[in-house]
């Protein structure tokens, strides 16, 4: 995971990644988050390797947890057919 170098995420604290909830400081600190991951240039890779290990918590790739679900599941059903 090369690409793990590039991340805009590589000198900030994990922790703003991983709020303790989704409302009101937590949704501040998931739109901090967010922003640091619009300016990655990594940002896809972090977001496929959030999907394929099933990360529930935290923000990858510019996602939250209720994102990936929704991905996930358009990725199911789009297997499916």
């Amino acid at each position: 995971m090369e690409w793990l170098q590039e991340a805009a995420c590589r000198d900030e604290d994990p922790d703003l990644f991983f709020p303790v909830s989704t409302t009101g400081s937590g949704a501040d600190q998931i739109d901090r988050a967010k922003q640091v991951c619009r300016r990655c240039p990594v940002a896809d890779q972090c977001l496929d390797l959030a999907l394929s290990t099933g990360q529930r918590t935290g923000v990858w790739g510019g996602t939250e947890p209720s994102e990936r679900r929704f991905l996930r599941r358009r990725r199911s059903r789009a297997n499916v057919t």
